[in-house]
C-alpha cells in the first residue's frame, strides 16, 4: 500500500511533531510503500523570507533523517522538485467546486491567526489533493483535525474520475489518534502557531527552561493532585517508562510533590530520549551536501511516478494532442 505525507518547512521540529504525528509516519516504513515529502510549495503561502526556505527544508530534511527515515526505502524528496504537481493542482482546480474550497475550515482557522487571505491560502487544498493524487496514494496518515482535506481530496478526485474516466487513486486517510493530545507550554496543543512549543533539536538548556515554565494549576505542594489534568504529567507519559510513570501517578495522588520536581524528571527523560537522535543530527549538520543529494535523488525517484500520473491527466482532459 502506498503512503503519502508532507510537512512544511515551518522551523525545527517539536515534541509534539513527532509524538503526535511523526512516529506513527515512520513506523509506517516497515510494511508499506512510503513518499514523504516537505512540502515548500504550501509554505509560501505566509510569505515567508526567501532566504528561510532553502534553509529550513534541509533542515527539516536532517530532523526526519535522523529521526529513523529510511532514506533508501522511503521515496524522500523536496515538493518544489517535482513541478509537474503544479501543473495536476491547475488540471484539479478545473473541476473543484468554489463552493468546496469555501467550506475548508482550515482557510478560516489561518487568517484569524492573522495570515493574509492570499489565493495561495485559499486554495491550498487543491495543491494538497495534487500531491496525494500525484502518486497514486492509497493511504495519507493525518491528525483527527485534517481530515477534512482528505475528504476535499476524495472528492476533487471522484469529480475528475467521472468527468474523464478512471485516472486517479481515491485515497483514505489514516487518522493517528494521539495527534491532538502533546500539550504545549501553555496547556494548548503544541504548535508553531501558538508559540509553545519544545523543539526536538534546540539546545539542552534551552529544553530545560522551556519545560520549568508549563503552565500548572495552584495546587499546594502537600495536597493531592490529578495527573489527568496536569501538562507536565501528560508530557511524562510520552517519555517515562510505565513503572516510573505509575510512581509518579502515586505522587500526584499522594500529596507532598510540587510540580517543579516532576518538570526536572522531565526534563531529563526528555533529553535522555532523543538524545541518540540528537547525535546523529549532528554528523549530518557536518555533512550537508549529503543532504541535498538524498532529497535530489528522491525527487529523482517521485518525478519518475508524477510523470507517468500527469501523462495520464493531461491526455483525459484533452491536452497534448
Amino acid at each position: 500500500m502506498r503512503v503519502l505525507s508532507g510537512i512544511q518547512p515551518s522551523g525545527g521540529l517539536h515534541v509534539g511533531n513527532f509524538f503526535g504525528a511523526m512516529r506513527q509516519q515512520l513506523g509506517l516504513q516497515a510494511e508499506h510503500d512510503c513518499f514523504y515529502f516537505i512540502a515548500d510549495y504550501h509554505a509560501l503561502t505566509s510569505n515567508p523570507a526567501p532566504g528561510e526556505i532553502a534553509k529550513r527544508t534541509v533542515g527539516v530534511a536532517m530532523d526526519y533523517i535522523a529521526l529513523g527515515l529510511d532514506t533508501e526505502k522511503t521515496v524522500f524528496w523536496r515538493q518544489s522538485d517535482v513541478p509537474e504537481v503544479t501543473e495536476l493542482a491547475w488540471l484539479l482546480s478545473c473541476v473543484t467546486p468554489l463552493g468546496l474550497l469555501q467550506r475548508c475550515v482550515n482557510y478560516k482557522d489561518k487568517v484569524a491567526q492573522g495570515l493574509s487571505p492570499n489565493h495561495g491560502l485559499f486554495a491550498y487544498p487543491v495543491l494538497q489533493a495534487a500531491d496525494i493524487l500525484m502518486y497514486k496514494s492509497d493511504l495519507v496518515p493525518v491528525g483527527a483535525d485534517q481530515k477534512q482535506h482528505i475528504e476535499v481530496t476524495r472528492d476533487i478526485a471522484i469529480r475528475f474520475n467521472n468527468n474523464y474516466g478512471e485516472i486517479l487513486t481515491i485515497p483514505r486517510e489514516q487518522i493517528i489518534e494521539s495527534a491532538a493530545i502533546v500539550p504545549g507550554l501553555d496547556g494548548q496543543k503544541m504548535s508553531k502557531s501558538y508559540g509553545n512549543t519544545i523543539e526536538i533539536f534546540e539546545p539542552e538548556d534551552s529544553i530545560k527552561k522551556k519545560i520549568m515554565r508549563i503552565v500548572t494549576d495552584s495546587t499546594p505542594v502537600e495536597e493531592p493532585k490529578d495527573p489527568d489534568k496536569c501538562n507536565v504529567f501528560a508530557l511524562l507519559k510520552l517519555v517515562a517508562s510505565a513503572d516510573e510513570l505509575s510512581e509518579w501517578e502515586n505522587k500526584y495522588r499522594s500529596g507532598g510533590m510540587g510540580y517543579g520536581e516532576a518538570k526536572k524528571r522531565l526534563a531529563e527523560l526528555m533529553i535522555d530520549y532523543f538524545k541518540p537522535f540528537r547525535e546523529k543530527r549532528a554528523h549530518l549538520e557536518s555533512n550537508p551536501d549529503s543532504v541535498k543529494e538524498i532529497l535530489a535523488d528522491g525527487a529523482k525517484r517521485a518525478r519518475a511516478v508524477a510523470a507517468e500520473t500527469l501523462a495520464q491527466a493531461r491526455k483525459a482532459v484533452g491536452l497534448g494532442g
